[in-house]
């Protein structure tokens, strides 16, 4: 029986199951990329973040557990110079697997296995730009009714106007008082 057994069965035996790994995980921090399984990648995947992990605590202890796990010294040189300052602020998820399909011969599940290379972005979606935009738009009027902040240029540009059309057509009716006075006289 395989109660609380983790790990998948990716071999016959044990010994079969950690050197696949082993490879596996040299090969994909020495290329940054590979093919296989899906099974074989997800397990994959737990093993190359330990190793990431282990690069970023960066001390002599961890070095030596990476060693005695991937074998390869020019590939732990690398791990712990050029990724561990790359995934140094990264909480976690190093690593991608995408599905490509099945494989041809034998209609496994194929997948790529990545080291994740951009930064973390999310993009916002349309409802909240609107939603953020309203509540400035509220912000902003709340502010100019009490005099926190003075109106837009434009908004005074046509204060300004306004009066002075009212200043024009008042001097308009008095330069026409005065004219019908002249007539009158």
């Amino acid at each position: 029986m395989r109660h609380r057994k983790i790990s998948r069965r990716l071999g016959t035996d044990t010994e079969h199951h950690k050197a696949i790994l082993r490879n596996m995980v040299t090969d994909l921090f020495k290329h940054g990329r590979i093919t296989t399984t899906l099974a074989k990648a997800k397990e994959l995947r737990r093993v190359a973040d330990k190793m990431i992990t282990l690069a970023k605590k960066g001390d002599l202890a961890s070095r030596r557990k990476a060693l005695a796990f991937i074998r390869d010294k020019g590939v732990v040189k690398k791990l712990f110079s050029e990724l561990r300052e790359k995934y140094l602020d990264r909480a976690g998820g190093y690593t991608r697997v995408i599905k490509i399909g099945p494989r041809r011969g034998d209609a496994s599940m194929m997948a790529v296995v990545e080291l994740v290379e951009e930064k973390i972005t999310t993009k916002k979606s349309k409802i909240k730009k609107e939603r953020l935009k309203k509540v400035v738009e509220f912000i902003e009027r709340k502010k100019r009714e009490y005099g926190l902040i003075k109106e837009s240029v434009s908004a005074e540009k046509k204060e300004k106007k306004e009066p002075e059309a009212e200043v024009s057509q008042s001097e308009l009716s008095q330069s026409e008082t005065q004219s019908e006075k002249k007539e009158e006289s």
